[in-house]
């Protein structure tokens, strides 16, 4: 039998499995592929809040990295939680590398409940790190505002800013919507037009959304969709998920994943 293709996640580790790179295992693996990780943070969290977390040194992600790639071939990644700025400038060496392969960048900076998760000083130049060196990037309204500078609080303003972001960087731009009060819209912007993708508010703000769906856009481009395709794609296996989650602890709902 012939291995799967293998997907790495570069994220943080949540040790709740409600998001970072264990979840995000948990979607490649759902959908077909081997997973691996390299592991940018250690955090202390549930599905309640982040309470603290460590960053890893750039030179463990760099070794990590070089380590997997060294014993397998690399079919796709996905970039999570990063950190630090030192942590920001290995991954952008890594993409720089994996140029053959899908690579999708989720930037978390700051949890639900506030907190940050990266060195502020990354959120300056993050664009400009990974400038050309992604297949799409997946910031919500929050994260979108930060990198642009610029308010995004509606759908004209994400259309915007998406543009802005590719025509700036080079990187195509899913901006998700749901902090929109309303109906809840997605906008992507693929280097030649602009995608709405329009989908019902869940009765659940579920732990680990991002994670979920970054990895499972990554697991369709990585199957051969386009970037349009994977996306809508990723959006409904995520909102169906959603339906499915449930209340483990005293935080919210998280993804429950069966065989």
């Amino acid at each position: 039998m012939r291995p799967p293709p293998v997907l790495v996640s570069i994220a943080g580790f949540d040790p709740s499995g409600g998001a970072g790179v264990l979840l995000d295992l948990h979607v490649i693996e759902a959908l077909g592929f081997r997973g691996a990780a390299v592991v940018t943070a250690v955090t202390a969290q549930t599905a309640a809040g982040v309470r603290s977390f460590v960053s890893l040194p750039a030179s463990s992600i760099k070794s990590q990295f070089e380590a997997l790639a060294e014993d397998m071939k690399i079919a796709g990644i996905k970039v999570g939680m990063l950190g630090s700025l030192a942590n920001l400038r290995a991954v952008a060496g890594v993409l720089s590398r994996t140029r053959a392969v899908p690579r999708v960048v989720d930037p978390v900076f700051r949890a639900t409940s506030g907190a940050w998760l990266i060195d502020k000083r990354a959120v300056r130049s993050f664009l400009a790190s990974i400038s050309g060196r992604a297949t799409l990037i997946t910031p919500n309204l929050a994260e979108a505002s930060l990198l642009t500078g610029r308010t995004v609080t509606s759908v004209g303003q994400m259309k915007a800013a998406a543009l802005g972001i590719f025509e700036g960087y080079g990187i195509p731009c899913l901006i998700k919507g749901g902090q929109l009060r309303g109906r809840l819209v997605d906008v992507l912007y693929d280097g030649r037009e602009h995608a709405l993708f329009v989908h019902a508010r869940s009765r659940h703000d579920v732990h680990g959304t991002g994670c979920f769906l970054s990895s499972a856009i990554l697991g369709f481009l990585a199957r051969g969709r386009t970037l349009h395709e994977a996306c809508h794609l990723g959006i409904e296996l995520t909102a169906e998920a959603r339906r499915r989650a449930l209340r483990v602890g005293r935080g919210r709902p998280v993804f429950i994943f069966r065989l």
